[in-house]
């Protein structure tokens, strides 16, 4: 098919969850060889309509034409032999078998098919030219799951491309990466697309689909809210479009004065991984933690609350030294470590929004041995109202939910435990604008009623825009701590590139 025509068309596609109407008489329009941008607040539709697209589910009404085809009975299987290829959040490959392995997988080279004998060296030459007609330096024979998330993303873009798809769909795909790997993807991106394979990009960082898309289309409830050539569409506009209202302030950090020591942290260490952290958090602020990836900032979080062992070190709770040997221990200290990883560490996806809100709780709701389901109801029900939760019901599954109300049922978690330091490791990662500043309104609010927050921020503009003070960790060190009036992007990536003299840092 030539650049321009169009290669993909939804008409009036429509998909029902009991409960939930989540596509609603979607129409849309793809074009070969562009970069279409597809964005969207958490629950706008965008997962399912990929899904549909990927043959995971089936619409309930419209039509779907793919070059030229009008597809019906759609299975993954179907839409791969189609050429297009979805690369997932959760990157779907198969950890302990090499690159060149993954790649080939399903697709594999055979030297004799009926004995089962595979043409190894073929499929070893093939990927090795694949890699460098990408640019990508890395060893096909290396075990996938040893590659960070970064390069399995890069694998799973080498599936796609080798499989001859002619359209590549990206959910998220700079989520989990650093800016350095950002900007490998990019590059690949625009060489796929030189190649005339269309691109879907889902993001909810509009500056990247500003960046690299062609057109861009905006989800609501539902509803397709509108499709725009991407020079006639500034980020304030999509804003605008998706949430269905401006919004003045993507940062409402509301300022409080300091109270009473919260948390004090002295020597923290552990063997290779972390060397003499220490710091304060205080009830009132907002402490972030901004570092490069593997700076230690989440091992931090992890040794603090005992999910990882510490060789050395001292931790005080509102000035009393407690010893942290497993998360339990941190659980009953009163502090809540809120996960990067929210869907494999945070909660469990095929329980309902009532259990995951109470689990770390339950002894509140035990009598004589027997769970009170009916207090447990009432309280995640007052919980999910107080955080605007989007849900049929509490007794949905959370693992149907989207990412930003999973995230506000985490939150619920730790609330209903009267913690008093809430650790939020990456609270916005895989959110959208709205809900990030939902987000953000709760941990003023935590801090308006005495709690000490501790948030960790791969982006710089939100710990500069939330935290009252930033501490900069680099290869296991904290090198730099700025006041919010200090805090300036140059001198956060000098202290997280361990340039200290240059940062103008002062002690932690």
């Amino acid at each position: 098919m030539n650049t321009g025509e169009v290669l993909l068309r939804l008409s009036g596609v429509i998909k029902r969850f009991p409960g939930v109407l989540a596509l609603d008489g979607v129409q849309l329009e793809v074009k070969a060889g562009d970069v279409h941008g597809l964005t969207g607040e958490n629950g706008a539709g965008k997962s399912t309509l990929i899904k549909i697209l990927a043959g995971a589910y089936s619409p309930d009404q419209g039509e779907i034409e793919f070059d030229g085809l009008r597809l019906s009975h759609m299975t993954p299987i179907k839409a791969m032999g189609l050429g297009i290829a979805c690369i997932y959040q959760e990157l779907n490959l198969i950890p302990h078998l090499t690159v060149v392995e993954n790649i080939f997988l399903g697709r594999e080279l055979y030297l004799s098919r009926p004995f089962g004998i595979l043409d190894r060296g073929k499929m070893l030459a093939e990927a090795e030219a694949l890699l460098k007609d990408l640019q990508l330096s890395l060893d096909v024979k290396t075990r996938t799951g040893d590659l960070g998330i970064g390069h399995q993303q890069m694998v799973e873009i080498c599936k796609a491309v080798h499989s001859n798809a002619k359209l590549i769909i990206m959910d998220e795909p700079t989520s989990s990466l650093s800016e350095h790997e950002a900007e490998d993807l990019f590059r690949i991106i625009a060489q796929v697309k030189a190649k005339g394979v269309t691109v879907i990009f889902i993001s909810h960082r509009l500056d990247e689909v500003k960046r690299i898309c062609d057109r861009v289309t905006v989800l609501r409830d539902g509803r397709l809210v509108e499709t725009r050539d991407i020079k006639d569409a500034s980020v304030d506009e999509i804003i605008r479009l998706m949430v269905g209202r401006e919004i003045v302030n993507k940062y409402p950090k509301m300022r409080r004065e300091r109270g009473q020591e919260a948390l004090s942290v002295k020597g923290l260490a552990r063997r290779g991984v972390l060397h003499d952290i220490s710091f304060t958090a205080y009830t009132g602020e907002i402490l972030g933690f901004a570092g490069l990836v593997g700076a230690g900032r989440t091992e931090t979080a992890r040794a603090i609350t005992g999910a990882d062992p510490l060789d050395a070190g001292i931790i005080k709770v509102f000035g009393k030294e407690i010893r942290i040997k497993s998360p339990r221990d941190s659980i009953d200290a009163g502090i809540a470590f809120l996960t990067e990883d929210r869907k494999s560490q945070g909660l469990i996806l095929i329980k309902s929004v009532s259990f995951n809100s109470s689990i770390v709780g339950l002894e509140r709701y035990t009598k004589f041995g027997f769970l009170q389901l009916k207090a447990i109801r009432k309280m995640t029900e007052k919980m999910a109202a107080d955080l605007q939760l989007r849900a049929p019901s509490v007794e949905t599954v959370v693992g149907q939910l989207s990412g930003g109300n999973q995230q506000k049922v985490v939150i619920a978690k730790w609330l209903l435990t009267k913690a008093r330091i809430f650790i939020f490791d990456e609270p916005t990662r895989g959110i959208d604008v709205g809900a990030k500043v939902e987000v953000y309104n709760l941990m003023n609010e935590l801090v308006k009623n005495g709690a000490a927050v501790i948030i960790i921020c791969s982006e710089m503009d939100e710990a500069m825009g939330m935290a009252d003070r930033i501490i900069v960790m680099h290869e296991g060190r904290i090198t730099a701590e700025f006041s919010q009036s200090e805090a300036t992007q140059e001198n956060i990536l000098y202290a997280a590139s361990g340039i200290v003299d240059k940062a103008a840092a002062r002690p932690a």
